[in-house]
């Protein structure tokens, strides 16, 4: 969504031996690194293809040599690639897929706005094409194609970096309680008078930004009642925010803030600032709940936070009783790859060639990696013994294994959701935290604007 800024969701900087773990790419797609735009490349025949992406580093020059490759192999049928900054990328794929002048291959972040070329008939349905593709297929993590899936059928092949939302906290802060991490929500709750006794705020929280207090409903809807509850929301099913779960999942993060469960003054601190981080880094906070983007900037900025080992993380525990598999996660899924309907038979089997040959090929795969990221496929395991450092090992290691490990990786509400109705769920998310809503209000106010 166009409101989130360019700091948001990156992964920053981090050194990982010779080949430089370097800035990662934006992980829900709102914004990223700018550099000039509009620039294109390559040539073009009556069979090659049109690709438009986004600039920005590592991920411009990663799918500019994905590209050459591609162009290299094949003479006769060249791809043309034409590369916008963020938000003028947003404007002109809008205009030429509303007037049905879409590139061949169509970059995006899936979820709704895949259902609004879906809903328009504007780009291809790709389950027959995976379906004769099999092994491409089983080597993607499958929690990727959730948000490349509508109305069960595939329109989007998953590309690029997967990145979860991750439970960090400060091993230090355990140490001076003498307390395990939590294992359950219970845990959490009984936790929060212990670090507040003292002097240390349970959790950090970045509250001004709106989208860093979503991430605790996204998983508090998981956990309670399993990613169906969310997904009925998406489908459009009317009343869907008033699911019981969804009540309940409402009611628990307003009974954290009532504890004093996140750090005094948490509506006026900005996550673009990094100020959020910084709370944890220097033991202000114990506890912060944020996307895998930030362990850059946590080890560039935080001292010996990361490299004396202070650095703990885990994926968000269960609520008792709930029904959501542990397993699962949220945040960013993948990038997607669609290709336009109103292509030619020709671009249309030039854009298949190069998403089953050059988007997970061998070289892009090393190329994510040494970047300081997870690409969506399994066979970046294999590349993961070559990051030297110890750190940044563990750390990738663990970033695979939630997002290949998950039954259900849900994509960020305010990406699989309209731009509109993700507007109106930011407001009210920002005045539940605030407790200036109910929960019955908050399901009352977003479902008035279910499907729009």
């Amino acid at each position: 969504m166009d409101p989130i800024t360019t700091s948001r969701r990156n992964f920053l900087r981090f050194t990982a031996g010779a080949a430089g773990l370097a800035a990662g790419l934006s992980a829900c797609g709102t914004s990223g690194p700018q550099s000039s735009g509009g620039s294109s490349t390559g040539g073009t025949t009556a069979s090659g293809a049109s690709y438009w992406f986004l600039t920005g580093a590592p991920q411009e020059a990663i799918r500019d040599a994905q590209v050459k490759r591609f162009n290299d192999a094949n003479s006769g049928t060249q791809i043309k690639t034409t590369k916008f900054q963020n938000d003028a990328f947003k404007q002109k794929i809008k205009t030429a897929i509303g007037a049905g002048q879409a590139p061949t291959l169509i970059w995006g972040w899936g979820g709704g706005g895949l259902k609004s070329y879906v809903d328009a008939n504007q780009v291809e349905d790709l389950t027959g094409w995976f379906g004769q593709n099999a092994e491409l297929k089983n080597g993607i993590f499958p929690s990727a194609f959730g948000a490349a899936t509508v109305s069960s059928k595939i329109y989007a092949m998953p590309v690029e970096t997967t990145t979860p939302i991750v439970l960090f906290y400060d091993k230090r802060s355990f140490e001076k309680i003498g307390a395990e991490p939590p294992k359950s929500w219970g845990d959490i709750m009984n936790l929060v008078p212990k670090f507040n006794e003292k002097g240390i705020a349970p959790f950090s929280l970045g509250g001004q930004s709106r989208w860093t207090n979503m991430m605790w409903l996204e998983f508090l809807f998981d956990r309670i009642g399993g990613p169906e509850v969310f997904q009925n929301i998406f489908d459009g099913k009317a009343d869907g925010w008033n699911d019981p779960a969804a009540i309940q999942a409402l009611t628990e993060v307003q009974n954290l803030v009532k504890a004093n469960g996140f750090i005094k003054g948490f509506s006026s601190i900005t996550a673009d600032s990094n100020a959020d981080q910084a709370l944890l880094f220097t033991g202000k906070a114990a506890m912060m709940l944020h996307g895998a983007w930030t362990y850059g900037n946590m080890k560039t900025s935080g001292g010996d936070f990361v490299t004396g080992g202070h650095l703990g993380y885990m994926n968000f525990p269960p609520v008792d009783g709930g029904k959501g598999d542990p397993s699962n996660t949220v945040g960013n899924p993948g990038q997607y790859l669609s290709i336009s309907s109103k292509a030619t038979d020709g671009e249309k089997e030039t854009a298949k060639k190069f998403l089953a040959n050059n988007t997970l090929d061998d070289a892009s795969v090393d190329a994510w990696v040494k970047s300081g990221n997870i690409p969506v496929v399994k066979s970046a395991k294999d590349k993961l013994s070559s990051v030297s450092d110890e750190n940044d090992k563990a750390w990738l290691n663990f970033v695979y294994d939630t997002s290949a490990n998950a039954k259900s990786f849900a994509q960020s509400w305010d990406q699989a959701l309209s731009p509109a109705a993700a507007e109106t769920l930011l407001d009210n998310i920002a005045k539940l935290f605030q407790l200036s809503v109910t929960p019955q209000q908050f399901a009352s106010n977003m479902n008035a604007v279910i499907g729009k």
